[in-house]
């Protein structure tokens, strides 16, 4: 059975995909446009969208645009979360990806969509590395000595 055949066989059959991490990319449109031109605010709702997911921070860098715009990104032991606003258009797009099964991106999600207040927002879900097609669920770490190609 061929690549897309077999994923299309897993989504239709009821099986449930198992991979390597969950990627939410959001839309936030008609957000509150000073929230979304303050760096201070837009770090501050990052970072403590990935503590209410229970990620853990590995380090933060934000950069604020002239005259306006800020791009930024908490990378996280899990992976990352990052945004780009455009406070022109009270728009700003966030991509969220996880890895592992310990902390839950749509927690994350939520609340960035509150604390920008968002009365548009849209969530898109990808599942990244789907390296199994063997309904097996894959570890998230490995030892060297456990290295071995998937299947």
């Amino acid at each position: 059975m061929g690549g897309l055949q077999a994923l299309k066989f897993n989504l239709e059959g009821g099986r449930k995909l198992h991979a390597l991490g969950t990627h939410l990319l959001i839309e936030l449109r008609d957000c509150n446009p000073e929230v979304l031109k303050s760096l201070e605010e837009v770090r501050d709702a990052l970072v403590s969208a990935a503590k209410a997911a229970s990620a853990t921070i590995v380090d933060i860098s934000f950069h604020e645009f002239n005259p306006f715009g800020i791009s930024g990104m908490v990378v996280i032991a899990e992976s990352h979360l990052s945004i780009h606003t455009w406070p022109e258009y009270s728009y700003a797009a966030v991509d969220i990806f996880t890895c592992g099964d310990l902390i839950k991106p749509e927690t994350a999600a939520a609340y960035l969509i509150e604390r920008f207040q968002s009365k548009n927002p849209s969530v898109v879900e990808m599942k990244r590395g789907l390296l199994s097609m063997e309904n097996r669920k894959l570890p998230h770490k490995v030892c060297d000595g456990e290295l071995q190609m998937v299947p």
